[in-house]
């Protein structure tokens, strides 16, 4: 900690006295690199964080700038007064460019956000109110008391400040809430939205976020040159600031203000061979992505990894501890149901996947679904827990209607699920991926990070305090700060559904826990959901380990061909013909052998074995 505050005090001096030895034209530089490092603290926490290719922030850039020159020249407004209002105009502009990452991403949202770049850049080109090529000049000088900041020695103190203040806002947003949110939707958006995660509101915040930065990057620009022109804002430069991420590291942001200040210097430095130092930036951008793909701010993570590698280096230390069970909870009979599937159908483009499938699951229940595969197990999930959308009937959850509720919805009102392929947050820590999940916040409070961040603060404290007590409960404590995808596929399957606890849920949807676990995990899972069932949680399970399903489940459902072809208690499930028939394929195997409806046969014991 020590070292930490020792070094920004050492950043701080050096910045402070950096004027001191540079000429004119040197520290007009320096204004421009600073610029363009909040244009990429922008672009990177749209990009990098969350995960949002937008290729609209030169536009933003734009706008910030050319709204000031406009109020200031044409309507008489002050500085300062224009460049509140060319902010909030920015802002606007980055909430039109998301709603297009409301519908589509990957690269179909990068050609879009380019398209309004270009939209953009042909209007200021051709418009009569921007001057059109020739741009907008007289831009008046901002005013401080007491300071000429028409000298751009003075002016470097401005920016520096606004650049720092956007630094520390920008790293305060990715260690707290919204930015795990944020990088859990750029990991994967649909676990994100499955622990509550606003996925829509997340999207458009990216876009708010960037626009932010170019609308202040673009007044300080206007304040700076005082004449705005189309060429500042061109593709190439859309392009130039794009090179300045990639390289310095999409998803650091002091990557990012590395990757944009250097890149600036390198620019001026080769500005007598633009055309090579053109092919020269688009060549190392190349090799980045294909050598480097976290930029110079992950080369250090790259080079300790090679050297414990190298070392021999193991975490033998952490270990696996015993799960601590949950305090049982006696739950007050309910008359009413938990869920309701009724008569539900999906079709996928001809294929029925559930066919008029009806469920009813009380709560305190451990209710198990099982069926060979194909038989509209995992899709029946997807359709409770709202990620497909039924072609017909209804889905009821704690006595509300939730067929057409999204998953973050359903998250928020007591549902959790874990997935038949892991879906942790590859990027972020154990711990993270609990922390995404315990936090209960919606989007909409976001003011209070322009406004109270100290109770941000307050909250983030005592979310990590829960967040250790459940790595505890869950034996998980060693392996806090681990990469998931490092560690054993059965320690994965354990956090997972720790991560699915962190929220608390009423109803926990557990697709396929057993898989991949050898026998001692297994029974570690079965005393983890008796426990979790104990503690006043409802699961519904989809398990091919009979064993598991015969000692865990009081009620057992059967698909086979997204039809329920039987439902009871697991002895009465296994002697039922149809289940003999679509797990053995023979609809006259108990005939044939002698067997009543209520004795099962040895191969049916052996299936279910």
């Amino acid at each position: 900690m020590k070292s930490c505050i020792a070094a920004v005090g050492v950043v701080l001096i050096a910045a402070w006295v950096l004027p001191y030895g540079l000429g004119g034209y040197s520290i007009h530089v320096i204004d421009i690199a600073l610029i363009y490092a909040l244009l990429a603290l922008g672009m990177g926490l749209a990009m990098g964080v969350s995960g949002q290719i937008n290729l609209a922030q030169v536009a933003f850039f734009g706008v910030g700038a050319y709204a000031v020159a406009i109020l200031t020249t044409h309507n008489g407004y002050g500085f300062w007064a224009a460049s509140v209002l060319a902010v909030l105009a920015t802002v606007a502009a980055g909430l039109l460019v998301g709603i297009p990452a409301l519908r589509m991403q990957s690269h179909y949202l990068g050609i879009v956000t380019l398209g309004l770049a270009l939209g953009f850049i042909n209007w200021i080109t051709n418009a009569d109110i921007s001057g059109g090529a020739d741009g907008i000049s007289g831009v008046p000088v901002p005013r401080i008391p007491g300071v000429d900041l028409s000298s751009e020695y003075l002016y470097y103190y401005l920016e520096a400040v606004v650049f720092a203040l956007g630094l520390v806002f920008g790293l305060f947003v990715v260690h707290t809430s919204l930015g795990r949110r944020l990088r859990a939707m750029r990991d994967d958006a649909l676990a994100a939205g499955a622990m509550g995660a606003e996925i829509p509101l997340l999207r458009m915040t990216a876009f708010l976020l960037a626009s932010l930065y170019g609308g202040v990057a673009g007044v300080l620009y206007a304040g700076l040159i005082r004449y705005v022109a189309p060429e500042t804002f061109s593709t190439a430069n859309m392009f130039i600031l794009l090179a300045m991420v990639i390289i310095g590291g999409r998803r650091s942001l002091v990557g990012c203000v590395v990757g944009a200040i250097g890149l600036t210097l390198v620019r001026e430095w080769l500005s007598d061979f633009s055309t090579y130092a053109q092919l020269g930036y688009g060549v190392v951008v190349v090799l980045m992505v294909v050598f480097a793909p976290t930029g110079l701010a992950g080369v250090p993570a790259r080079l300790r990894a090679l050297y414990e590698r190298r070392r021999g280096r193991t975490s033998a230390r952490a270990e696996l501890r015993p799960f601590v069970p949950y305090d049982v909870t006696p739950q007050p009979p309910s008359s009413e149901p938990l869920l309701t599937v009724d008569t539900v159908v999906k079709d996928f483009r001809g294929l029925r996947a559930l066919d008029e499938v009806s469920l009813t699951v009380d709560a305190g229940e451990i209710r198990g679904i099982v069926g060979p595969n194909g038989s509209g197990k995992t899709t029946l999930f997807n359709v409770i827990s709202g990620f497909y959308r039924p072609t017909a009937g209804q889905v009821a959850f704690a006595g509300a209607r939730t067929t057409t509720a999204r998953p973050y919805t359903l998250s928020l009102a007591g549902m959790a699920r874990t997935f038949q392929n892991l879906r942790l947050f590859g990027q972020m820590t154990v711990r993270e991926n609990v922390l995404v999940a315990l936090d209960r916040t919606r989007t909409h409070a976001l003011w209070q990070y322009a406004v109270w961040q100290p109770g941000v603060v307050r909250r983030e404290r005592r979310l990590r305090e829960r967040a250790r007590d459940i790595l505890g409960r869950y034996g998980l404590a060693d392996f806090a700060d681990a990469d998931p995808a490092s560690l054993p596929y059965g320690i994965q399957r354990r956090i997972e559904i720790a991560r699915a606890m962190a929220a608390q849920p009423r109803l926990l949807l557990l697709d396929e826990p057993a898989a991949g676990l050898n026998g001692e995990e297994v029974q570690q899972l079965i005393r983890i959901v008796r426990s979790i069932r104990d503690s006043g949680t409802t699961v519904l399970l989809i398990e091919h380990h009979m064993g598991l399903v015969m000692s865990l489940c009081e009620k057992v459902t059967v698909l086979s061909s997204g039809k329920v072809i039987a439902e009871g208690t697991p002895s009465e499930v296994v002697a039922s013909p149809e289940v003999i028939e679509a797990y053995l394929g023979d609809s006259e195997l108990s005939s044939r052998l002698g067997r009543g409806p209520g004795q099962p046969t040895d191969r049916a014991k052996e299936a279910t074995s």
